[in-house]
């Protein structure tokens, strides 16, 4: 499958989201992971909140798998911390991060998380707290890498005035229909145009690019804010209607062809793949290794709704 830059390696363009694996079966996620693994997806990605209480996804992965030391070292384990649901609150403090990075640690049963992302933006950081905590797990062996999720080029602007170490990864919200990071350069500077506001501070995809920080795309099938998803529902009959098609030209599925549609970009973005039906995961990582054209990955964004100039 498809590889993409990763920090100073690389990386499946294929992530396997595993936020919705608490009420599955042991078996159920066993035959998830190992289809991940057939098809090239050894790229695991988790948060602490996932499932409802603290560390609960984290737990059933453990669980469910009692991975060998041998076949721990084959993957890549992701986590982030940074969100309190419990509180409604976000925190970067010194104390929360080694706290979460501890409660991870055991509940995934491992000894080092991969890369740790900064969850969401805590409008009470203080990037000094963020680094003493980055410097001490780096030191420990705790973590190996580190990166942020959904942050704006002037929120990672501010964490690098004290951390030292690079941020491989921004996880952000992307699918054909949800795709303002890529959609608002487009039509940058048309008056009156919703799709011209900037809603990420500015320039999000390509801070990443110029910056050498891998975007992981969460959601990559969704519709809209707390919908389902676009592929087969008719209130998206025209973008459908060209899903179908490319899927039929090229071989593979139409969620494939949605992946496709991502990793196109020379960005090199990753997709995470929250789904827990095995098939759904072969299909995205079969999509992954779809070179679309130009034509096509621009008859598919008008077909999505947006605007091309």
């Amino acid at each position: 499958m498809k590889t993409v830059p990763f920090g100073t390696s690389s990386a499946p363009a294929i992530v396997a989201g595993m936020m919705r694996i608490k009420d599955k079966a042991d078996a159920q996620i066993r035959e998830l992971y190992g289809s991940a693994r057939e098809a090239g997806i050894d790229f695991f990605d988790h948060a602490d909140i996932y499932g409802g209480r603290m560390h609960a996804c984290e737990e059933r992965f453990a669980e469910a798998l009692a991975l060998s030391p041998a076949e721990r070292d084959e993957i890549t384990i992701q986590t982030k911390c940074g969100i309190v649901p419990q509180d409604g609150t976000f925190d970067f403090s010194y104390e929360h991060i080694l706290r979460q990075v501890d409660g991870s640690l055991r509940a995934l049963d491992t000894d080092r998380i991969d890369v740790l992302l900064l969850h969401r933006p805590d409008a009470l950081v203080e990037p000094e707290e963020v680094a003493r905590a980055f410097d001490e797990l780096e030191a420990s062996g705790k973590v190996r890498a580190f990166g942020v999720s959904n942050h704006t080029p002037r929120q990672i602007d501010l964490l690098r005035t004290a951390v030292k170490q690079p941020l491989v990864a921004n996880q952000l919200q992307l699918s054909l229909t949800q795709a303002p990071i890529i959609a608002q350069g487009i039509a940058a500077n048309m008056s009156g145009t919703d799709q011209a506001i900037a809603r990420d501070g500015g320039g999000i995809l390509e801070y990443c690019r110029i910056n050498g920080i891998t975007v992981q795309a969460w959601s990559p099938m969704q519709a809209a804010a707390g919908a389902g998803t676009f592929v087969g529902n008719s209130d998206y009959a025209a973008l459908n209607d060209v899903l179908d098609r490319l899927a039929d030209l090229h071989g593979v599925t139409p969620t494939g062809i949605a992946v496709a549609w991502i990793t196109r970009h020379p960005a090199n973005m990753q997709v995470v793949m929250g789904t827990t039906t095995p098939e759904r995961l072969v299909a995205a990582a079969e999509g992954a290794d779809v070179a679309l054209t130009r034509a096509e990955w621009y008859e598919l964004f008008r077909a999505a709704g947006h605007i091309v100039p």
